[in-house]
């Protein structure tokens, strides 16, 4: 209850943090992607002290041999740079800059009720669903492939 308590907290002050620094407006975020006309710095200096916090405390918080409120920290493993991660990164970011929507400003535009973070949010949440069918459905195959044992190799007789 603890942990749930500190994340909507947490995510109550990263709400306020996008809103006082104009990222929930999807303009300064156009605008920082637009060098060639009416540059907007802002999104760069909001990148720059959030990425400092974080390394910072980052820093910090893994000197601990556990998190305060969890029993173990739950950190990535993965460390591979693939198809899936380049593709998935590429879609995050034609999404972001063509409507100016991060997926956080955009939960937190929600409170404006423009039709735009609304149909944004929507979009999103039917993209996460969309992925969650198709992985599930890739694990799915995954199973069967091996519980059905390895491929034949090409060339080699199959047992009868």
């Amino acid at each position: 209850m603890k942990a749930a308590v500190a994340s909507g907290v947490a995510g109550v002050v990263f709400s306020l943090g996008l809103g006082l620094a104009g990222m929930t407006d999807p303009a300064n975020v156009q605008g920082f992607l637009d060098f060639t006309g009416d540059w907007r710095p802002a999104l760069a200096f909001v990148m720059g002290g959030a990425i400092g916090v974080h390394g910072l405390s980052r820093l910090l918080v893994l000197r601990r041999r556990a998190p305060v409120l969890e029993p173990a920290f739950s950190l990535p493993t993965a460390a591979a740079v693939d198809a899936r991660l380049l593709a998935g990164s590429a879609l995050f970011g034609m999404g972001w800059g063509l409507s100016g929507y991060c997926p956080g400003p955009a939960f937190t535009s929600l409170a404006t009720g423009t039709v735009d973070a609304l149909t944004f949010v929507a979009a999103m949440v039917a993209g996460m669903w969309l992925f969650a069918q198709v992985e599930k459905r890739r694990a799915a195959a995954g199973a069967k492939a091996a519980a059905s044992g390895p491929a034949p190799v090409q060339g080699e007789p199959v047992d009868a």
